[in-house]
């Protein structure tokens, strides 16, 4: 008799991480209509209304046009609010559905059941942020000039705040708590964060108190690689979200071996 090979740790991991992802991706797909359509029509309407009509009258930005400047604002804008808000409903969905106890008790350890969502969250916002990139050609042209800032800058901002979603959603007890952090902190931080206008624009009081806003350094720092123009030093963004990245991913394993929010 042939001998059974058994699979090794690391396909067991890779099986385990492809079947969320799997999962996340098929579900973002199936509700296309919910996931996919809103966010397009948004940026459709706010390249209309602040690139087209209020643009004319505002005129340049920092010497670009005033359409040219607000897209890569508007692309991140999307990115983020698709990415958290996606891991946020789904995991807090598998809560409440009580499947998220199966992926508990399994073998699978915490970082991959943590990688899996985070990767169908961050698809997503990537998938939006290609959507309302393309949508912003209809109104203008955006050059690139840095190509991997330009992606780089977009998949550590997707990576983030799905991260923190995920973070939202084993805390959050009710449908309600999800959307109480996009509508009181996210919104606020991402109006802010420079998306409509220049932070030299501002009073120095603040100026000051834009540069606390980590939206502002994603913002600035993807508004470089397609404009090459930035309000910070790449290096600041940078060491700014990948420390964000590292603190939230360890927050985010920490919560699922104390099973805070799973458990009780």
């Amino acid at each position: 008799m042939n001998a059974v090979v058994e699979p090794t740790a690391r396909q067991r991991h890779l099986t385990a991480y492809g079947t969320i992802v799997r999962r996340e991706v098929t579900r973002i797909l199936r509700i296309w209509g919910q996931t996919l359509v809103p966010p397009a029509i948004t940026m459709t309407l706010y390249f209309m209304i602040f690139g087209g009509l209020i643009g004319r009258q505002v005129g340049d930005m920092d010497g670009i046009r005033y359409m040219d400047f607000i897209v890569p604002g508007l692309v991140m804008m999307s990115v983020i609010q698709n990415s958290y808000g996606n891991i946020s409903s789904s995991f807090f969905g598998a809560k409440f559905g009580r499947h998220v106890e199966e992926l508990l008790v399994s073998p699978m350890p915490n970082w991959v059941i943590l990688a899996g969502y985070v990767t169908g969250a961050v698809l997503r916002g990537l998938l939006v942020g290609v959507i309302v990139l393309a949508i912003s050609m209809l109104f203008t042209r955006v050059s690139m000039p840095h190509p991997l800032v330009t992606f780089t800058t977009v998949l550590l901002g997707a990576t983030i705040f799905s991260l923190a979603g995920f973070v939202n959603a084993v805390y959050a007890k009710k449908f309600d708590d999800i959307a109480i952090v996009p509508t009181f902190i996210l919104t606020p931080l991402t109006y802010l964060g420079g998306v409509f206008y220049s932070v030299k624009l501002l009073p120095g009081w603040a100026e000051a108190a834009t540069h606390l806003n980590p939206v502002f350094y994603m913002v600035n720092a993807f508004r470089y690689g397609l404009l090459g123009i930035s309000d910070v030093s790449m290096w600041t963004a940078y060491a700014l979200m990948l420390a964000f990245i590292v603190g939230l991913s360890a927050l985010a394993l920490w919560l699922l071996k104390r099973g805070v929010g799973l458990r009780s």
